[in-house]
C-alpha cells in the first residue's frame, strides 16, 4: 500500500482522490466512497449469522478486490479467507497476507497453472475448482514441479449453467482421481447457484435452491459411500445464504455483496416481502459524484459516467433522494433528471451503483468516510487482475 503520509494536498486529484482527515465535501470526484459505519455493521451482522449457524464464511474477494476490506472482514466478521476468480487475484490476496484462498473457478492455461502451483509457497492454503478429470493431472504435475500441495474442490453445476459437472457419478470419478494424484488433496465441493441470486421473489429463490441442495446432498452421499466424504461444501450468496446455512449439507458460505450492497441486489425481497437494502443490509458503497453543468433547466450533468461504473445491472440510484433521478450516461457524463431545478453546479451526490463488483474494478482507491470525515484510503488491490 502506498504511504499516504508522503502525499500532500496538491497530489489529491492526480493520484489519489482524498487524504485521511479531509472533509467528505473535499473528496475529488468521481470517487468510490465507503460508509465505514454501515460497512462494519454489515460485516459484523453476517459474521454473527455465520457463527450462530455453525458456518464458515469465506468472503468473495472478487467483489471488492481489496486486501484491506478482506482483513476487516476477518477481524470484525470472523471470515476464514476469501474466494476469488482468477490466479492474479489469488496472488494479490496471498501476498497481502490472506491465509486461506479459494479460486472458485477452473484454471486450465498451462502458465496460469504453473503460477497457481507456486502460491502455497507464500504460506497460504490454496484451493482450486475442477470440473474435468484431465485438469487433475495438469494440476498434479505443476504441484509436483514446485514441491507444493494444492487442495481441490469439484464444482457442481447446480443451476447456474456455467462451469461444473451435473452428475454424482462424475463427482465421484473426479474425486477418486484427485485422491490418487500426487501433491493434490480432495477437499470438497463448490456448489454456488449464481443464476438465482438476483431473483426478486424469496420463494422463487427458495425453489431454485431446493433443487441445488438436493443435487449437492446426493453428491455428498455418493462421495461418503466411497470413503471420500468432503471436508467442505461451499456456496451460498447474498441472495441465498439462509437456504444453504439451514440445509444440513453446506458448511461454508461465499457471500460477497452483502458488505457493500448495490442497487441490483438491494431490490430483491426477503421472506416478508421487504427489499433487502431496507433492513437486512445497508448501503455502504457509493460513487461520489459532482454536478458539473446545469445548462438545461430540467437536467443536471454529473461527472460519473460509464468510465466510473458498470451499468450491466442497471443505472445507479441516487442515495437518499426521490426528487432527482439518474437517467442516462455516456463515457464521462451522467444525466440527472431535475424537474424542479433543485441541484446546482458543485453539488455532490452519492450514487448506489447497479453492480458493485465491476464498478470497484474501474477505480484505484476506496475512500473510507465516518462522520463526514475521511478516515481511511485503501487501494483497490486487485484492480484489473482479470487473468
Amino acid at each position: 500500500m502506498k504511504d499516504l503520509s508522503d502525499l500532500n494536498q496538491f497530489e489529491v486529484g492526480y493520484d489519489i482522490p482524498a487524504l485521511p482527515g479531509m472533509d467528505e465535501a473535499d473528496i475529488q470526484t468521481p470517487a468510490l466512497v465507503l460508509d465505514l459505519d454501515a460497512l462494519e455493521r454489515n460485516i459484523k451482522k453476517m459474521g454473527d449469522y455465520a457463527k450462530a449457524h455453525g458456518m464458515r464464511h469465506r468472503v468473495h474477494g472478487k467483489m471488492h478486490k481489496s486486501v484491506d476490506v478482506a482483513k476487516l472482514q476477518e477481524e470484525l466478521g470472523g471470515a476464514v479467507g476469501v474466494c476469488c476468480q482468477k490466479v492474479s487475484e489469488a496472488e494479490v490476496f496471498a501476498r497481502g497476507g490472506i491465509k486461506d484462498v479459494l479460486i472458485s473457478n477452473q484454471v486450465r492455461d498451462p502458465k496460469k497453472i504453473d503460477r497457481l502451483a507456486q502460491l502455497p509457497k507464500l504460506g497460504s492454503r490454496i484451493i482450486v475448482c475442477v470440473d474435468d478429470i484431465d485438469n487433475v493431472a495438469e494440476l498434479s504435475a505443476a504441484a509436483q514441479t514446485h514441491g507444493t500441495e494444492l487442495e481441490v474442490f469439484i464444482e457442481i453445476d447446480c443451476g447456474a449453467g456455467r462451469c461444473g459437472v451435473t452428475t454424482s457419478e462424475a463427482v465421484v470419478g473426479i474425486a477418486k482421481a484427485i485422491d490418487a494424484a500426487p501433491n493434490l488433496k480432495f477437499t470438497g465441493i463448490q456448489a454456488y447457484q449464481g443464476a438465482m441470486q438476483h431473483l426478486d421473489s424469496y420463494e422463487a429463490r427458495k425453489e431454485k435452491l431446493e433443487i441445488a441442495i438436493a443435487m449437492v446432498k446426493d453428491a455428498v452421499d455418493a462421495l461418503t459411500a466411497v470413503g471420500l466424504k468432503p471436508e467442505l461444501v461451499s456456496g451460498g450468496g447474498t441472495g441465498s445464504y439462509y437456504f444453504e446455512s439451514n440445509s444440513g449439507v453446506y458448511n461454508e458460505l461465499q457471500c460477497g455483496s452483502y458488505a457493500f450492497m448495490d442497487a441490483d441486489y438491494g431490490r430483491i425481497l426477503d421472506k416478508d416481502g421487504n427489499r433487502i437494502d431496507q433492513g437486512e443490509w445497508e448501503n455502504a458503497f457509493f460513487i461520489l459524484t459532482q454536478v458539473m453543468s446545469h445548462a438545461k433547466a430540467d437536467k443536471a450533468i454529473c461527472d460519473a459516467g460509464l468510465k466510473a461504473q458498470s451499468v450491466d445491472s442497471g443505472l445507479p440510484v441516487i442515495f437518499g433522494r426521490d426528487d432527482v433521478e439518474y437517467i442516462k450516461c455516456s463515457d464521462e457524463h451522467g444525466v440527472i433528471s431535475d424537474p424542479k431545478g433543485v441541484l446546482k453546479v458543485g453539488d455532490k451526490l452519492r450514487l448506489v451503483p447497479g453492480h458493485c463488483d465491476p464498478t470497484a474494478n474501474v477505480h484505484d482507491w476506496y475512500v473510507g468516510v465516518r462522520g463526514g470525515k475521511v478516515e481511511a484510503v485503501w487501494p483497490v488491490s486487485a484492480r484489473g487482475k482479470a487473468y
